[in-house]
């Protein structure tokens, strides 16, 4: 079916994680794609087939596509390109004002002006601000001079799931043109069974902010609850997983830390977005706010907790286990993770404490980065710490034997759990060793514990 397909040639700009699994997944179906990266260390190791991040069955795929030749790799747009297929993939960051910068969606658009034929068509699929495909991207491609289409189709994949998800999930098109989302649709119904149309380039951009923002109020509403019940001695994991079982209109999330590439950024994307209407969303940025004050609040319970065991002796050593932003689906991606925050508050209280990392898919070079020593095993993670904190759901966390691990630790120690992985009553922790979990602040307790 592909060689009959007329938009075989795919130029993609940006091999970031979205870039990257897109570009992968379209050589393996048979496209012909050019991958554009600046950074030349990447470059470096794609060459070679090895991709720069964890994502599972990534690797023997692009393996095997730049051994078939159906994929090569430029830091620009090679001069000879035949693309008829432009996807720009480029990453929108905030800056450090939390306003999102549009300029790399920017400057790819205008790289890809110059390379720009009649009748070529360019998908839009970085996250960006309400009306950055009209406003930016547009007046960058008319600069060519010649007819094209123009679509964004936003990416929807969880990272862990990616190449699964890329043919799976429905894949959302809206076009400047009636004729640029039909084009669209036609060359994503290659990769997944069920496009979605929508009117224009403005609601393809606005769904993908609001997918996001509502999981992040989401996750939000069930901080919230945490907070609530840190404040009055209830148990939070037990309030939510007996509240929803077996009754349907109830769902609500575990606490946690929320953070990643995506949901740290986009309610502010959104925000800016609709400035210029007059207006500024009122829940999804109190969700926001409270997502990023829960970091700060649980440091300052767990090193109450510390102190009331051991007076005013500050603790020496501190390990922190699960860095990557999320646990399951298991990532190295260190963007947007907690841990920063984390981190840095410590830091602000304890300038002096010797701080080491451990995640089961994040390498040493990662946690290094992160101003940690990293540990290689879960048994060290835990050998004299005063401390240690547990920061996301990777399955080796729930499945570890804490009460020997814990065993391993300083007299007074303390572990604190920002998932809730373990169920308190039934620890049989060392004498002195306490165990805290977000939600529960007030009912940590020693007397329960072998003695």
């Amino acid at each position: 079916m592909l060689k009959e397909f007329p938009d075989q040639k795919v130029c993609v700009m940006g091999l970031g994680y979205v870039g990257l699994t897109l570009a992968v997944t379209l050589a393996d179906l048979g496209f012909q794609v050019e991958g554009i990266e600046i950074r030349e260390e990447v470059l470096d190791l794609l060459n070679q087939g090895k991709a720069h991040f964890y994502e599972p069955g990534l690797e023997s795929r692009l393996r095997r596509v730049v051994k078939n030749g159906n994929i090569h790799f430029y830091k620009k747009i090679p001069e000879n390109s035949s693309s008829t297929v432009f996807i720009i993939t480029v990453g929108t960051p905030l800056g450090d004002d939390k306003v999102p910068r549009m300029d790399m969606v920017k400057n790819v658009s205008a790289e890809v002006s110059q390379f720009l034929k009649d009748g070529d068509l360019v998908l839009m699929r970085s996250t960006v601000q309400l009306g950055t495909s009209r406003d930016v991207v547009v007046p960058e491609l008319d600069k060519a001079q010649v007819k094209y289409d123009l679509a964004f189709c936003p990416e929807r994949t969880l990272e862990g799931r990616a190449l699964i998800e890329l043919r799976e999930i429905p894949q959302i098109v809206g076009g400047l043109t009636d004729r640029a989302t039909l084009r669209a649709s036609q060359f994503f119904q290659m990769v997944t069974p069920t496009v979605v149309k929508v009117d224009d380039l403005e609601t393809a951009e606005m769904i993908k902010l609001v997918d996001n923002t509502y999981r992040d109020v989401w996750f939000a509403y069930a901080n919230e609850v945490a907070r609530i019940c840190d404040h009055t001695g209830i148990r939070a994991s037990q309030v939510i997983q007996a509240g929803k079982l077996g009754y349907a209109r109830t769902n609500v999330a575990l606490p946690g830390p929320v953070g990643g590439p995506c949901l740290e950024k986009d309610s502010y994307i959104l925000k800016k977005g609709v400035e210029k209407f007059g207006l500024e969303p009122q829940l999804i940025m109190t969700a926001r706010r409270l997502n990023e004050m829960q970091p700060k609040e649980s440091v300052k319970a767990f090193l109450k907790q510390y102190f009331q065991m051991n007076a005013e002796t500050p603790p020496k050593k501190i390990c922190f286990m699960g860095l990557a932003f999320k646990g399951k689906p298991a990532t190295d991606d260190l963007r947007g993770t907690m841990a920063i925050p984390v981190i840095s508050e410590i830091k602000a209280h304890l300038p002096e404490v010797k701080m080491y990392g451990f995640d089961a898919v994040v390498s040493s070079q990662g946690i290094q980065s992160l101003g940690l020593e990293a540990i290689e095993s879960l048994e060290l993670a835990f050998d004299d710490m005063d401390l240690v904190v547990v920061l996301n759901n990777h399955p080796v966390f729930s499945s570890m034997d804490l009460t020997s691990l814990a065993d391993r630790m300083r007299k007074k120690g303390v572990i604190y759990d920002f998932w809730n992985l373990f169920d308190p009553t039934s620890l049989d922790l060392p004498k002195s060793v306490a165990y805290m979990s977000l939600g529960s602040h007030l009912r940590t307790s020693l007397k329960k514990q072998k003695v």
